[in-house]
C-alpha cells in the first residue's frame, strides 16, 4: 500500500489533535492527502473533493475515540450535542452534496477572518460578556448548520468553530473541547455520506475508492488516530485552562494561515 507510512504519521497527528483540542484534525488530513494524491496521479478535479471526503471519513473513528476520552472525565455536555446535532447534520450533508458545484472561496475568506479573530481571543484571554449564555433551541439550530456546511467544505470536524463559539458563550474550555470532540461525530458521519454520494457516479476515480473517500488511506489515518486520541485528552485535562486556551488559540491562527495560503497558491 502506497505512502501507508505518511497515512500512519497523519493518523498520530489527527489521534493527537483530537483529544488534545476536540478538533477533527482535518486541517492536518487534507492538505497531507492532498500530496499523496497528485504523487499518485489521482485525476485534478478529483484530488482535493477526495482528500476531504477521505478526512471527513477519518474523523468519524478518531471523534469516537476521542468523545469516549472527554466523556470518561465528565468533559461532554450531551445537553449542547443534542441540541447541536440537527443542524450541524443538515449543514454538513447539504454542504457535502453541493461542496462539487459552487465556488467556496468567498465562504474560505469569512471562516479565515472569524479564525483570526477567536484566536487572537483566545491568545489575549479577552473574556465574554458574564451574561452571554448559549442561545436558544433555534439559534443552536442555525449556529450548528452554519458549523456543519463550512466543515464540509474544508473537511474538517467542526472543532475549530464549536469551540470559539461555545467559549464565547461562557462554556468553560475543558467542557468545550469535550462537547466539539463529541459534535465532531455527527459532522463527519453526515459528510462522509455525503462525499461519498456525491463521488458514487464520477468516473475515473481511483481503485479503493467508495465515492470521494480512499478507503486505503481512511484504513490508516482512524486506525492510528483511534489509539492516539485518548492520550491527547488525557493530556488536556491536566493542562490549567489558560494553557490550553492559548494552544488552542496558536492552532487557529496555523489554520488560518494555512487557508489563506491555499486561497493565494
Amino acid at each position: 500500500m502506497e505512502y501507508l507510512h505518511i497515512y500512519l504519521i497523519v493518523g498520530i497527528a489527527v489521534g493527537f489533535l483530537a483529544g488534545l483540542l476536540g478538533v477533527g484534525g482535518g486541517i492536518v488530513i487534507v492538505p497531507a492527502l492532498t500530496f499523496c494524491f497528485a504523487a499518485l496521479h489521482f485525476p485534478n478535479e478529483f484530488a482535493l473533493h477526495t482528500a476531504i471526503g477521505t478526512s471527513l471519513a477519518c474523523i468519524v473513528f478518531g471523534s469516537v475515540s476521542s468523545l469516549r476520552a472527554h466523556h470518561l472525565h465528565n468533559a461532554v455536555d450531551w445537553r449542547v450535542v443534542r441540541q447541536f446535532s440537527p443542524g450541524i447534520i443538515a449543514g454538513t450533508f447539504l454542504g457535502a452534496r453541493i461542496a462539487v458545484h459552487i465556488p467556496v472561496r468567498p465562504l474560505k475568506i469569512f471562516f479565515v477572518c472569524f479564525l483570526f479573530f477567536a484566536a487572537t481571543q483566545a491568545l489575549l484571554s479577552i473574556k465574554p460578556k458574564p451574561a452571554r449564555q448559549l442561545p436558544g433551541m433555534t439559534g443552536m439550530l442555525a449556529a450548528g448548520g452554519v458549523i456543519g456546511v463550512l466543515s464540509s467544505f474544508v473537511g474538517i470536524g467542526g472543532g475549530a468553530l464549536s469551540v470559539p463559539f461555545m467559549v464565547w458563550c461562557n462554556v468553560a474550555m475543558h467542557k468545550a473541547i469535550g462537547t466539539s470532540a463529541a459534535l465532531g461525530f455527527p459532522i463527519a458521519i453526515a459528510g462522509a455520506l455525503g462525499y461519498i454520494l456525491s463521488g458514487l457516479n464520477q468516473p475515473d476515480l481511483p481503485p479503493y475508492s467508495l465515492g470521494f473517500v480512499y478507503l486505503p488511506a481512511l484504513l490508516g489515518i482512524a486506525g492510528m488516530s483511534v489509539l492516539i486520541a485518548p492520550l491527547g485528552a488525557k493530556l488536556a485535562h491536566k493542562l490549567p485552562v489558560e494553557t490550553l486556551r492559548k494552544v488552542f488559540g496558536l492552532f487557529l491562527y496555523v489554520v488560518g494561515f494555512k487557508m489563506v495560503y491555499d486561497l493565494f497558491a
